[in-house]
């Protein structure tokens, strides 16, 4: 729904604009990216289940389940690879209830109210953390 939903928090671009330039970040630094959309919890369980033994580190916006699910928040905090957490919008200066991130909680990092630019940040530390071997989990 990016685009669409809520433009004065998540900006105007669609997530196939985001996309194309998530992906000239990845040609640039020859690291292939893919990625996962779902709006179904256990989908994304099993997704992040399974990339753990086929990527190096995980970019993830959970969305609204950062401030419900205890469930995807135990499945990050099972992983052993890098997770990154982004949010568009600045949570902490919405509504109360968006101010609490489980994720934020077991992921290496969060990154919240840079709009697109997060996505990009986040790619940038994934590589420092994953491919410098500056840090290891």
């Amino acid at each position: 729904m990016l685009g669409k939903r809520e433009v004065h928090h998540y900006g105007a671009k669609t997530w196939d604009m985001i996309w194309t330039g998530l992906e000239k970040w990845g040609m640039k630094h020859d690291i292939p990216l893919n990625y996962f959309q779902s709006n179904s919890e256990g989908a994304l369980i099993d997704y992040l289940q399974e990339t753990t033994t086929k990527t190096s580190g995980v970019l993830f916006n959970p969305g609204a389940y950062s401030h419900t699910s205890i469930a995807l928040r135990d499945c990050v905090a099972d992983m052993s690879i890098p997770v990154v957490e982004v949010h568009l919008s600045k949570i902490h200066k919405r509504e109360a209830f968006r101010a609490h991130s489980y994720i934020a909680e077991v992921a290496e990092a969060c990154i919240v109210g840079f709009g697109e630019q997060g996505y990009l940040l986040g790619l940038e530390l994934l590589k420092h953390l994953t491919h410098d071997g500056t840090q290891q989990r």
